[in-house]
């Protein structure tokens, strides 16, 4: 590897890591850089993964104080997180390589449909947190969370596989789904997006280190530059301009949708 190359994935590791802590889509600058130098996908993806885990901890604990009282939901949270990702990354080893470059594109395009839909995403979550509040106000029943209990588990579990399979926009996905069932501001609902995005990353990480080939070099350079761009995102993200970040990550899906098409 050239030392313009490494600096490149370096550099991508660093906005990863800010963007995973922010809105969640970091791998969406991480894969198609690697993939672009000429790293075989499934490669890339799994090196990849590897490489966002030391970022997403550092995410995590920059948004420690958001998850103060959560404790016993979190720890469902995650077991279901966890079970996801390691289904996710068995689907990514046993399936075929081909079946991988095959949906890529496909998950590059969803990954950015979902990033450019997140304010309509974050509207509907505000607007349906008004009216629960008006019907709390009316019922003396327990909480979302805890009445949705199973729904919310199954789908933690379901973006766990998506996570462990490829992950692009996971966090997107959980925003969404936490918004819908947890009360709470949003900035607290981020807290634990962090957290269960980065134990799918790590447990399917744990399995790809365990059975597959992983490229610890670019590895590597992904963790440093990941870990300092998720200490970064998560103490300065939240003033950077949302729909710049947004438009960035929409714009890296696409054109890297197109440039997987016409590989």
């Amino acid at each position: 590897m050239t030392v313009i190359n490494a600096a490149l994935v370096l550099l991508a590791g660093v906005a990863a890591g800010a963007m995973n802590a922010v809105v969640g889509a970091g791998t969406l600058i991480t894969f198609p850089t690697l993939v672009a130098l000429g790293v075989p996908p499934v490669l890339a993806n799994v090196s990849n993964t590897v490489g966002l885990v030391p970022g997403s901890v550092a995410g995590a604990y920059a948004f420690r104080a958001t998850l103060a009282g959560r404790g016993p939901l979190l720890v469902r949270l995650v077991a279901a997180s966890a079970v996801g990702g390691v289904l996710g990354g068995a689907l990514l080893l046993v399936l075929p390589a081909g079946a991988f470059e095959l949906v890529v594109p496909l998950l590059l395009l969803l990954s950015g449909a979902l990033a450019a839909a997140q304010p309509r995403v974050a509207a509907a979550v505000a607007r349906r947190r008004a009216t629960a509040a008006v019907d709390s106000d009316r019922s003396s029943g327990p909480p979302a969370a805890v009445r949705a209990g199973p729904w919310l588990l199954a789908g933690v579990a379901a973006t766990g596989v998506y996570g462990g399979y490829f992950g692009a926009a996971q966090g997107v996905i959980l925003l969404a789904l936490l918004g819908i069932f947890i009360e709470g501001e949003m900035t607290e609902v981020n807290g634990i997006k962090n957290v269960l995005a980065g134990v799918a990353n790590l447990v399917s990480s744990l399995l790809f280190i365990a059975i597959a080939d992983v490229d610890w070099q670019l590895a590597a350079l992904i963790a440093v530059g990941s870990t300092i761009g998720g200490s970064l995102g998560g103490r300065y993200g939240r003033r950077l301009p949302a729909g710049a970040l947004r438009a960035l990550v929409v714009a890296v899906a696409v054109l890297a949708a197109i440039w997987q098409f016409t590989r």
